[in-house]
């Protein structure tokens, strides 16, 4: 006798309903969506890549009217959750990079196999990347951030930026699939291998955005080194497939900056919506990672200051605004995320700012442990070099050092995540922000993660920065 073991999965940010099923124990996926076209969607692009060998889960039936269909069970493993260890500390272990490569590796084959043959007529809501779907992007960033969040600006001079960087995104080859929410919680890692999910709003498009949305996805928390590498993966995957128009480098790089930001204002908008307007804590907690990736591509990319100048000035307010006082996050909330930054520094070129806005946490200043850095022998190493963690550790100061900080910090997570906040900032600052600031925030982090982590799970990030060590 059949039995059946019905289990509802639950969505980030979409109004369909999944339901897992197994009858006769040979578990599918149900889905139950609210739009025609977009189910529609879904449904021919993932029977086309099928055919075309790319990774996507097997359609295996659909309803007379195409509201309902059951396809494959990749599992529950997503690579957000794959690459957590990497995401929390900053520090990517081989195998969360190796997934990482081989995801952005298939993204090229999607791009540019994925388009052969491909009817674009069925793509949802628009079959390719225009003028009018950049607008409705830039103003959704408008209407459903800036506005919802209170923060003044221009209206004219705002308009001004969106035509200029309306005209730059028009200039790149509309060629490829763009999958358009390219993005790790968008990929299943099944059999050690990643599968695409997710990919019914994807149409005719260049090549830069998918890339902006995943090497820039809020909280994937990769390293601007780590960004570089998977970028030139991808430029050489590109490289093996036969699209034809591959840009010159510096081409590349320059044209991405730009939908850098425009991905970045997208999804700020769609933060605003899901977030303060929703009421869903998961987005609002995403606000902060994206303006920080606004703020460091701003700061890395001067031309875009002069190019985009009110954009830029309504993110410079926005990170010095507290975003934890709008309504959607006035109320503890047991389900909210807490973002622990914890910096190294050198006291000798000031305190680290609090980007939140929040104005906390904590400064400890690790001076008055013995310094390796007085020892020639150490001078050229850091505080992430074996030969000054054993120094440290056999001297015996910085662990005594540590052993009155952890208690506060630990109490300072506990009842920040009891009563729903959503930043804490910890500075660790020596002479010269090299060895022992760097082994402390090191050794906080670690601290933060065996205590914290399986307790609260996904709902503690910890992001780890050496502000001397990256200059």
């Amino acid at each position: 006798m059949s039995t059946t073991n019905n289990t509802q999965i639950a969505a980030q940010g979409s109004n369909r309903i999944y339901t897992r099923l197994n009858p006769n124990g040979e578990s599918v996926i149900e889905v139950n969506g609210t739009s025609r076209d977009e189910n529609h969607a879904f449904i021919t692009l993932a029977r086309h890549f099928r055919q075309l060998g790319l990774p996507v889960p097997e359609v295996y039936s659909v309803s007379e009217d195409e509201m309902h269909y059951t396809i494959e069970d990749l599992g529950d493993t997503l690579l957000y959750n794959y690459i957590s260890l990497g995401r929390t500390t900053g520090n990517f272990s081989e195998e969360e990079k190796h997934m990482l490569f081989r995801t952005i590796r298939l993204l090229a084959h999607v791009q540019v196999d994925g388009a052969k043959g491909l009817d674009w007529s069925v793509c949802y809501p628009v079959p390719c990347f225009d003028r009018r779907s950049i607008l409705w992007d830039l103003n959704y960033f408008k209407y459903d951030f800036l506005k919802l969040t209170g923060i003044e600006f221009s209206e004219p001079e705002l308009e001004d930026d969106f035509e200029r960087l309306s005209e730059k995104l028009l200039g790149a080859p509309c060629d490829v699939f763009m999958y358009r929410d390219f993005q790790s919680r968008n990929v299943m890692i099944k059999d050690g291998k990643p599968y695409l999910i997710d990919f019914q709003g994807g149409r005719k498009g260049p090549i830069y955005y998918d890339l902006a949305s995943f090497l820039w996805q809020a909280k994937a928390n990769y390293p601007h080194e780590l960004r570089k590498e998977l970028l030139n993966d991808y430029i050489d995957e590109l490289a093996k497939t036969d699209y034809a128009n591959i840009p010159d480098p510096d081409v590349f790089y320059e044209m991405l900056q730009h939908f850098v930001l425009f991905r970045q204002l997208q999804v700020l908008g769609a933060y605003g919506f899901r977030g303060l307007y929703e009421h869903k804590s998961h987005f609002v907690q995403s606000i902060p990672f994206a303006l920080h990736n606004l703020d460091e591509l701003f700061n890395r990319h001067a031309q875009l200051k002069q190019d985009y100048p009110t954009l830029y000035t309504v993110v410079k307010t926005a990170l010095s605004n507290t975003i934890s006082q709008t309504p959607a996050t006035s109320h503890p909330d047991k389900t909210s995320e807490l973002l622990v930054d914890i910096y190294s520094f050198s006291f000798k070129h000031g305190i680290p700012a609090d980007e939140s806005g929040n104005g906390g946490g904590y400064v400890f200043d690790c001076r008055s442990t013995h310094n390796p850095g007085k020892y020639e022998q150490y001078k050229h190493l850091t505080g992430k070099d074996q030969p000054v963690i054993d120094f440290l550790e056999k001297d015996g100061e910085i662990s005594e050092f540590l052993s009155h900080v952890y208690p506060i910090v630990d109490h300072h997570v506990e009842r920040f995540l009891e009563r729903g906040f959503t930043h804490l900032q910890i500075s660790f600052g020596c002479t010269g922000g090299q060895h022992r600031s760097v082994y402390s925030a090191e050794a906080a982090a670690r601290h933060l993660k065996e205590k914290f982590q399986k307790l609260y799970n996904s709902r503690l990030h910890i992001r780890l920065r050496h502000r001397e060590l990256e200059k």
